[in-house]
């Protein structure tokens, strides 16, 4: 569990001192071998330098000038009602409760709210976590939009490896959507689940003594057996983005990062590079591996909110918008902060008044469109509790109160 007595403010990263000097003291030191990089509290530093600690490849920017800002730093005294609590609290003070590394609110493209903590700031290539997963959900949306992947198409014809495995019979747009059936568990604190299988396939951490696993993603996936009929319901599980990942590697004919640069970063001017996490065999991992500056990030929202950019085809940015089917959206409960929400080709959908949609990573990592208040937010995090459930109550009604606040 973390240590409840750590804070955003006490758990700084600049405070604790962590990688400070040259060298660092030993006791300042963090090391990949002890997993530092995905424990709290050395997650403060390590989310912003994830590079140091495993294997990346680059994904090419294509350079450029800043976003124009009219920065309002009134709103960070805008109040609100956090979700199930009496009282009110400030934006400001909901980014200390979340944990927050850096965010950026745009308001009709330009830069109205910006904040740094910690070690992170405008260059930062910080991790994105599952916000990845909509990245790759969107390219998969514009090959179906370019007639070269069917989403009716069992994933088997796209990659006989998966024969006899769970994914073999499942299509295209239920691996897309996560209404696939799988014996696959998102425990992130059970180590033996189905995502503490794929970490340790993937290397994100140390393998255990006398690891006799899958070496990489490739030799795992396979592995992931069917449990049930697919199409039912939505169950949300990282395995369905590196499949996917998969299929559009074959189709594309190149590596996921590679792709991602060719295909989002340079055509619609992302300035910065980006950095993919890697297997020990080369395998970018698509559920989670992303890092990249939070300008980048927010430039992405605001190229879906505007249309694509010219880049990324309107009817996929409307198929995303349109959502998913609720009433498969959470049979089991585990989401109640998001009642009558739906999840479609990689990204989350609100279904409200403002017809809001996001990109979520774990540990607070947050891409929130709105489209009616003309608002895009980008925010980092290193939220101790790895669930989104753990902030979800000071985070979506911070989102709709910065919204509320930018109306003209």
């Amino acid at each position: 569990m973390p240590d409840k007595l750590l804070d955003a403010i006490t758990s700084d990263p600049m405070t604790m001192g962590w990688m400070q000097g040259s060298p660092p003291a030993p006791d300042k030191r963090l090391l990949a071998a002890r997993a530092d990089h995905m424990r709290f509290p050395t997650t403060r530093w390590a989310f912003s330098h994830m590079r140091e600690f495993t294997p990346t490849a680059r994904v090419a920017g294509a350079g450029g000038t800043p976003l124009p800002r009219a920065v309002d730093d009134d709103l960070d005294g805008v109040r609100f009602a956090p979700l199930g609590r009496e009282g009110t609290i400030t934006i400001g003070e909901a980014l200390l409760e979340a944990f927050t590394d850096g965010i950026l609110v745009l308001h009709r493209g330009r830069v109205v709210f910006e904040r740094w903590f910690g070690v992170t700031g405008p260059e930062t290539r910080h991790i994105a976590f599952s916000m990845t997963k909509s990245f790759v959900g969107t390219l998969a949306e514009m090959l179906i939009e370019e007639g070269r992947l069917d989403p009716a198409a069992p994933a088997l014809d796209y990659v006989p490896e998966l024969a006899g495995s769970g994914f073999a019979d499942a299509t295209v747009r239920q691996i897309l959507d996560m209404t696939t059936a799988i014996d696959f568990s998102e425990d992130y604190a059970d180590p033996s689940s189905g995502i503490g299988a794929l970490s340790a396939a993937l290397a994100l951490t140390p393998r255990p003594a006398g690891y006799a696993g899958p070496s990489c993603l490739p030799d795992f996936l396979p592995t992931i057996r069917k449990a049930g009929q697919h199409g039912e319901a939505f169950v949300y599980r990282t395995a369905n983005t590196d499949v996917l990942a998969w299929i559009i590697a074959r189709i594309e004919g190149r590596r996921l990062h590679e792709t991602l640069s060719e295909r989002l970063w340079r055509p619609l001017g992302l300035p910065g590079d980006a950095d993919m996490l890697l297997d020990p065999v080369g395998t970018p991992f698509a559920g989670g591996g992303l890092n990249l500056r939070l300008e980048d990030l927010a430039r992405f929202g605001e190229a879906i909110r505007t249309g694509g950019a010219g880049v990324i085809p309107p009817a996929v940015i409307a198929r995303i918008r349109a959502g998913g089917d609720p009433t498969k959206f959470d049979l089991a409960g585990r989401y109640p902060e998001l009642p009558g929400w739906s999840y479609r080709s990689q990204w989350w959908i609100s279904h409200d008044e403002h017809g809001c949609f996001s990109a979520r990573g774990i540990h607070g990592q947050t891409l929130w469109i709105d489209p009616e208040a003309e608002m895009v937010i980008a925010r980092f995090a290193s939220h101790p509790v790895a669930a989104n459930s753990a902030n979800a109550a000071v985070s979506l009604p911070a989102w709709r109160a910065l919204a509320q606040a930018l109306k003209p």
